[in-house]
């Protein structure tokens, strides 16, 4: 799977309403055939900065995500509302899923 993480700076006069203004982006990225997850969490230091966890099955989903018309329009409209351009993780990795976390196993 192909497996991200980016951090997104936003300006702080629109922090309260980034899951909004990402809403129409993150219903069709989580639409695509080939995705795993899409997943936004909100900095617990920086309450401007947002964290996106996203999974694709494979590179060809991946592709398809990047080529999407939802792609090119959220790359036309998030810009205006960030601080800084994103930062990212980007790797592939053999799992298909989250593994459990052994060290803190619940009995």
């Amino acid at each position: 799977m192909i497996f991200i993480t980016a951090k997104f700076q936003v300006l702080p006069e629109h922090a309260d309403q980034w899951p909004q203004i990402t809403e129409e982006f993150t219903r069709a990225t989580r639409s695509e055939p080939g995705c795993l997850w899409f997943d936004w969490s909100r900095s617990l230091d920086d309450p401007s900065e947002y964290v996106l966890v996203e999974a694709f099955r494979d590179d060809e989903a991946g592709a398809a995500h990047v080529q999407s018309d939802h792609f090119r329009a959220a790359q036309e409209k998030l810009p205006r509302y960030l601080v800084a351009t994103p930062k990212i993780v980007n790797t592939t990795i053999d799992q298909d899923d989250w593994s459990e976390l052994g060290e803190m196993a619940v009995k």
